[in-house]
């Protein structure tokens, strides 16, 4: 599936470990939900292999990879776009053709309370806050 802009979407594969790994190293805290601390590379691979995801797609432009998203069971959606091709635009096709092509009724994404860019780009497509959560760790 394709739009206009030559976005499309490639599934997933093991191969595609070390690009995903990048994305993650190029993550601010402020963008970070799933994690504290980076990951070692084993613990990435560890996870991939986990398949935890529904669904899990390399994000493509033309035939450059530029970011990945992925869609979990319940219908969390996850867009993480390469830092030169991350705008509005072009997260907003990402997130309008991985809608299209899993079409839902209702979507959920989680973001880090402090990514103010994240949040309004999302208020802006009709997502509204739904919850705070919190977490205890006892050490």
């Amino acid at each position: 599936m394709t739009n206009q802009e030559g976005i499309h979407f490639v599934e997933f594969r093991k191969s595609d470990a070390g690009f995903l790994f990048e994305l993650l190293l190029q993550r601010s805290s402020k963008e970070n939900i799933s994690h504290k601390k980076m990951p070692t590379y084993e613990e990435h691979i560890k996870f991939i292999i986990s398949k935890p995801y529904y669904k899990w797609y390399i994000v493509k432009k033309d035939h450059d990879s530029i970011g990945a998203v992925y869609l979990t069971q319940i219908n969390e959606i996850g867009i993480s776009l390469v830092k030169r091709f991350d705008n509005e635009k072009i997260k907003n096709e990402v997130l309008e053709l991985v809608m299209k092509k899993h079409p839902k009724k209702r979507y959920i994404v989680n973001i880090n309370p402090k990514n103010k860019q994240g949040i309004n780009f999302f208020k802006k497509r009709g997502f509204r806050l739904i919850q705070y959560s919190y977490e205890y760790v006892k050490e």
